[in-house]
């Protein structure tokens, strides 16, 4: 016997290897071409109709709304589609989140569709109650300011691409607004008898925000024990720092006659309740903001004091908040009899 007809001794483990490796050689090269092939297909695609990703931005963050109650915010996001095609905007998934802690989530579904070519605003609109915000974090007070951070998930569905997710993040900081403190210091009038008296009201407005005040005006009605002495609209400009105070006067003109018992019993020492309910108009570095002016629960009384400076000092008017002194001009004293 010839050495070539000698036969060829291998072990059985090596063979069955070699025969396994052989095979998935083959098949890893099938498989291969085939991916390579459906790759250089789409490229093709891609490059002769023009698909590409779409790209997207937080253009800007506007809050049209904010009051004691709520914030409104809407958040302006640039979506550009570079395709032929319009493609949809399957979903759009949000969170407003303080330092880690979740303040509102959501999902937006169906929000539209993006044209060709092109490149569209979408308005995201958001909602911050501060009573949830409040009951669910106590370390969040009334007047503060907290950093937030917005991120949205725009969902689209390209050909080709498929289905796409633009994540999107921006920062900023929200005020969680207070109401102002007021306090009617004193009452002077320019003006007094039964049929009209014409007085000023010298108002204290404390601002408990950490965030200034631009005062650009205000309404306010005056009760007195339940009988609405006046009320009026004023235009006035003012800067309330914050966590400040500031004073204004207000005029104010009514009738005493038609306050029935309670001027009585004002005129006679007697304790008389008093309220005053309003509101500001006020800019803040977060956009404008309306803002109530609400005093209730004060009593009021007249007591004889001395004469001061320039005005005849009449009578004083102690509330249960502080001394509110009631001023006559020398020109124009009145005797109130009872």
């Amino acid at each position: 016997m010839s050495s070539c007809d000698k036969p060829e001794i291998v072990e059985r483990g090596t063979k069955k290897k070699e025969n396994e490796e052989g095979e998935e050689g083959e098949d890893s090269g099938f498989l291969g071409k085939v991916k390579d092939f459906i790759q250089d297909i789409g490229e093709k695609i891609e490059e002769t109709i023009g698909f590409g990703k779409p790209s997207a931005d937080v253009a800007a963050i506007h809050i049209p709304k904010i009051n004691l109650k709520q914030a409104d915010i809407i958040v302006d996001v640039l979506v550009t589609n570079p395709n032929p095609i319009p493609i949809p905007l399957i979903d759009i998934n949000y969170l407003i989140e303080s330092d880690g802690r979740k303040l509102i989530s959501g999902l937006i579904p169906d929000a539209g569709t993006i044209h060709a070519h092109g490149s569209e605003t979408v308005q995201i609109p958001l909602c911050l109650i501060y009573d949830d915000i409040q009951n669910t974090y106590d370390d969040i007070q009334p007047g503060s300011i907290i950093p937030y951070k917005v991120k949205v998930d725009l969902i689209v569905d390209v050909p080709v691409f498929g289905r796409l997710t633009l994540p999107l993040e921006k920062h900023g900081e929200i005020p969680v607004p207070y109401k102002p403190d007021v306090d009617i210091e004193k009452i002077k009038f320019e003006k007094f008898s039964f049929e009209e008296t014409i007085a000023t009201l010298h108002l204290k407005l404390e601002n408990k925000n950490d965030f200034d005040l631009g005062l650009n005006a205000l309404d306010y009605e005056v009760w007195l024990c339940d009988v609405s002495i006046g009320g009026a609209e004023l235009a006035k400009t003012e800067n309330i720092k914050k966590n400040g105070i500031t004073y204004i006067d207000i005029p104010i003109t009514f009738r005493p006659k038609d306050c029935g018992s309670a001027l009585w019993d004002m005129i006679r020492g007697k304790g008389t309740g008093y309220s005053m309910k309003g509101n500001i108009d006020v800019d803040t570095p977060f956009g404008g903001m309306k803002l109530p002016l609400d005093k209730e629960g004060g009593t009021t009384k007249l007591k004889k004091e001395d004469d001061d400076d320039d005005d005849e000092k009449i009578n004083s008017l102690h509330t249960s908040h502080g001394s509110l002194a009631l001023y006559v001009r020398k020109r124009n004293v009145y005797n109130v009899t009872a």
